[in-house]
């Protein structure tokens, strides 16, 4: 690998800001000062430092972000992106959205440049369940019950899932699937309405609750290794 995509691929460098740190004497391999920006080395070997800094190799990045509200899961330069809340240097590295949340639904983006994973994640043979907290008109438990069985749309019967209420109109709710403003036309089409409707778990990783909206951290190795598991090769149907 390239010893500037190796800086910039940690996630501290955009690729110019390498550039200019190596050629400007500030990057060791293997403890001898380097200035060849194309110099090639052996990312799951050599000893990088930048500044005195050790710089270690991530071959992908994962963060998780408390997406707020008016804000989109985008990468296609709209400037209300969910990327536009992280660092520069993290906006240079192929971050995307695992999934995607409704420009008014908050919570829980995880966001990533692995895109085996992300997609086998979002495979509806992997069964990924996504769960969401949510205020709506008023539900009677007939409703519910329905909700839960499944609800024939207009293009398609939802999955059964799992529906439990605070009181009538506060909830939470656990899908496997993520098609196309499905929650607030599940709720529609059994006579409510969602009012909001946020995130707080993505395949077995709940929400940190330290978090603010729009305030962003790294997964852990734990959560990382979590979502690769529930992200490997797809299930068989």
């Amino acid at each position: 690998m390239r010893l500037d995509r190796y800086l910039s691929e940690s996630g501290l460098f955009t690729r110019r800001e390498a550039v200019k740190a190596i050629r400007g004497g500030l990057v060791t391999v293997d403890g001898e000062a380097v200035r060849d920006p194309s110099l090639k080395i052996d990312e799951n070997a050599a000893a990088v430092e930048a500044a005195g800094r050790r710089i270690g190799y991530t071959r992908f990045r994962w963060i998780m972000l408390y997406k707020p509200a008016d804000t989109v899961s985008t990468t296609d330069g709209d400037p209300r992106s969910v990327l536009n809340l992280l660092p520069a240097e993290y906006r240079s590295v192929g971050l995307f959205p695992c999934g995607r949340l409704d420009a008014d639904t908050t919570g829980l983006l995880i966001l990533t440049s692995d895109g085996a994973t992300a997609h086998n994640l979002l495979s509806p043979r992997r069964h990924c369940e996504k769960v969401y907290r949510f205020s709506c008109l008023p539900i009677t438990e007939e409703q519910r019950v329905k909700l839960e069985a499944g609800v024939d749309l207009s293009d398609f019967t939802s999955k059964p899932c799992r529906v439990t209420m605070a009181d009538p109109e506060h909830g939470t709710i656990a899908v496997t699937e993520g098609k196309y403003h499905q929650i607030k036309r599940m709720f529609l089409a059994v006579g409510s309405e969602i009012l909001s409707l946020e995130r707080i778990s993505f395949g077995g990783i709940p929400l940190d609750p330290s978090l603010a909206r729009g305030e962003w951290r790294l997964l852990t190795e734990e959560e990382i290794g979590i979502l690769e598991t529930n992200g490997g090769q797809d299930a068989q149907p």
